[in-house]
Parts: C-alpha cells; structure tokens; sequence
C-alpha cells in the first residue's frame, strides 16, 4: 500500500458505509473490493429498486450507482434520493458513451460521476471528497448525548472538549469558556446546565459587554425601592434568579473593575447585596463565564483583577474556531438549510459542489453565527433545488468578513473581462481578440472555458 493510499486508508476509520449499486456482478465487486481496502464498509445492490429497500434499512453515508440498470435506472434512482434522502451523497458510475446523461445527473444533484474503467485511487479520492463535503459520519449521539444535543460536531477536537464539558458539568466547579465571538459559548454553557445536576432550576444568561455599567450593577444585584432615580419597586437581580441553578456571565472581560469586586465578593461568601440596600442575601449559583478577550493580557494591562480570574477559572474550556473545525462546516451548513428552509418556507436541498468547497474554504472570521448569516442569505435568494456558487460568493461579499481564492477571484475576473469585451465589439470575435491582443484560437478557448457564447452579444437583425 503506497503513502496516499494508507492515509486514505487511515482517514476512513470512522468505517462509513457505502452502497454500490450496478448489474454488472464483477465490476460490483471489484469496486467494493477497492472500498474494502480503504477501510470503507461496501453494501450491493443490482438495480434501483433494489438500492431503494437498502438504503431504507441501512441508510448508507454514500451511493455508487450506476447510470445504465434494468427496471430502476440510475437517474430514477438519484431523483428518488434527492426526495426522501437529501443530503445522502451520489457518485454516478458511466460508460464512456453515456458521459452527457451523467452530466446531467450532476446537474440534478448527483455530487459527481466516474468513467468506466476508473483508476482506483481516482476513485477513492472522490469517495473521499463526497463524504467530507457532505458532512457524513457514523457517530450518531447516543441517549447519554442528549445535554449536547444542540451542538453539532465531527471534529475530534471538539468531540475531547465536549468530553471534559461532561466530566465538570457533574460538579459545581465554576467554568471559564474561551472562544471567539460567534463561536457558540453560550450553547456550550446551556449544555453544561443541562448536564448537571442543577438542570432542573434556572439557567440565566446575560452578556456584560452589551449593558451599560451604570445598569450593569442593578441587573446582577437587584436593588432596592428607591435606591435610584426611576427605582419606584425592589428588584431581584440575575444573581437571584439563577437561584439553584447556573448564571452565564458571558463577555466577563469587558466587566467594569468596580464590579469585578462585587462579582468576587459573591462567589467567596456566597451573598449578594442588592444596590442601596443593606441586607445581604445568600445565593446557591453555579457560575459558568466566557469571553474573546485574552484576559491575561487584560491582566498585565490591569483591567482584570486576578483574583477573580482565578476564582473562575477553576476548568477552562476552549471552543476551536469554525477556520480550525472545517469538518462541522458542512454538518452545520445542512443544519442552517433545515432551519431557514421552516422559517421562509422553501425547499432548499443543498449546496452545489462548488459552492460547498467555497464554504469550507472560507475564513469565518465571525465563526458559527457568521456561517448562519450567510447561510440564510442564500436559502432566502435561492431559486433551485440545490444552491449556487454564484449566490455563496455574494453571500460572503456582502458578509464582509471573507476574501475569496486567488484562482476563484481571476475566474471572476475574466469572465467579467471577457463579457464586457463582446458587448463592447458587438460579439465580434476577432475584434474582441485584437483587443484582448489574443489570437484567436486562444480567445476561442477562453470562451469555451467559461462558456460564453459569442453570438448572444451580436445585434439581431433589422
């Protein structure tokens, strides 16, 4: 087995299933011999009909279906999965003659198709693409996942910061989330609520960079009738509320230093005092905090006090950015999609190929909530089944936040160079070539790379 192959092979182990649908016995078996090797689980069947009753039963990661098959062909076949089993990867196994039907089924959602005979590394590699753009994975969560149910991984980094999540949600131990904006601090706290044995009380959230410090006070402790102006009844703060159960304090590095104080004084002795009273009050909180901010650089710029950092961070957990869990992002893009799909009533199936790649590819700098906007954006633009690259690349443009491929960027650019040239010469070639100081051979083949058709500039007759 040479290098590549073995880490194929080492890359598979999470042994997904894949079904191989063909009425050619030998070639069926040679293929599932090749997926074998690769540490790929091999399910068979001869015809359409037959791969349906399969896939109804086992529920592979993946098809290999051929195009031409008695009774059920392959096209009947992909148009019965893209209806019931929308995100379930086809790859299309066509002769040489039958190479225009298989572009087509490309066109109607299968993710890609294979000329008889194939090499088998070719093979693989395909198999391999189709399973990581589509999100595949046979960890399916367990009853005991359930406190996780919300937040949805196949990143193996992940996977180990959910586990020691687990581990301190059965104790009282205060928890420090760190993590980009956007990168899902509040749902892993929620999680750990739920995991606890505090699940059954309040989880209260509440983001100290997003209130003023002058109410900031009040929405923590509570006050007293008449402490302030406008403060014409007492007032039960956050700290109370979250009375046997969990208080999130998320963004706690942009907490003012004079509450930093208060904060500590209530986790050491467990008592509150609401602003202008005199009573203290005892509290039973679990206290789960988060912040983007590096807090020990907050405090050799002393505007963090270190006791308190201490104080909270008894368990630190660090959520990976989305850039350095590109596994989730097609799982989490399949998710938006059902989402958005309810909320503005489509029918969206999926992302095309190409436009896939470009999520993955993407930076992210606003993480998860970034890739939901986005995501909205183009279930709400979209006009097809399966959505365009065209509509992720605007998408990203107008997100702000992302800069596209170098080779994506030119592609962009010569197809605009290069339609704006013939509506300038009216679709005159030559012209357009001179201009372009190409000969015309070459601009020829420019046109047919990016499917322009010459004659769709040129004036109709009068």
């Amino acid at each position: 087995m040479n290098i590549e192959n073995q880490a194929l092979y080492a890359a598979n182990q999470t042994l997904h299933t894949i079904l191989v649908v063909d009425d050619d016995a030998d070639i069926q078996k040679l293929i599932c011999m090749r997926l074998n090797a690769a540490g790929y689980q091999t399910l068979t069947a001869h015809n359409g009909l037959e791969a349906l009753n399969v896939i109804e039963q086992q529920q592979p990661a993946l098809v290999l279906s051929d195009l031409r098959m008695p009774d059920m062909d392959g096209m009947a076949l992909l148009e019965a999965i893209r209806r019931k089993h929308v995100t379930m990867p086809v790859i299309m196994l066509t002769a040489h003659g039958s190479i225009p039907d298989a572009v087509k089924a490309t066109q109607q959602g299968a993710f890609g198709f294979l000329t008889k005979p194939f090499e088998s590394q070719h093979l693989l590699q395909q198999v391999a693409s189709a399973l990581r753009l589509s999100g595949a994975t046979q960890n399916q969560p367990s009853q005991d996942d359930t406190w996780r149910s919300q937040i949805l991984t196949r990143s193996t980094e992940m996977e180990n910061m959910l586990r020691q999540a687990k581990l301190v949600a059965m104790t009282d131990a205060s928890v420090f989330i760190q993590g980009e904006s956007g990168s899902g601090k509040e749902l892993l706290a929620r999680a750990i609520h739920t995991a606890s044995a505090r699940a059954a009380k309040p989880f209260v959230a509440i983001n100290c960079g997003a209130i003023p410090e002058n109410l900031l006070e009040s929405e923590l402790f509570g006050h007293a009738k008449g402490a302030f102006t406008g403060a014409v009844k007492a007032h039960a703060g956050l700290f109370q509320s979250a009375h046997g159960g969990t208080l999130f304090l998320d963004e706690i590095g942009d907490m003012p230093a004079s509450l930093q104080v208060k904060v500590l004084r209530a986790l050491q002795e467990r008592l509150i005092r609401a602003v202008g009273s005199t009573q203290d009050v005892p509290i039973d909180v679990r206290l789960i905090s988060a912040t983007h901010r590096d807090l020990h650089e907050e405090m050799r710029e002393g505007r963090f006090r270190e006791d308190l950092f201490y104080r909270i961070n008894v368990v630190t957990l660090n959520i990976p950015p989305l850039s350095q869990r590109r596994e989730d992002i097609s799982l989490l893009a399949k998710h938006f999609v059902d989402i958005f799909n309810k909320k503005y009533r489509k029918t969206v199936q999926g992302f095309a190929p190409d436009a896939l790649e470009m999520l993955i590819s993407a930076s992210w700098p606003g993480n998860i909530r970034q890739l939901q906007n986005v995501i909205e954006q183009t279930v709400v633009l979209a006009t097809a089944p399966l959505i365009p690259l065209a509509l992720v690349q605007r998408a990203l443009r107008d997100d702000g936040n992302s800069m596209m491929a170098f080779d994506t960027a030119r592609m962009q650019f010569e197809h605009q160079y290069l339609s704006n040239l013939l509506k300038t010469t009216q679709g005159n070639v030559a012209l357009a070539a001179k201009i372009a100081k190409r000969n015309r051979t070459e601009f020829y083949s420019l046109l047919k790379r990016h499917k322009i058709d010459p004659k769709s500039f040129q004036l109709p007759l009068e």
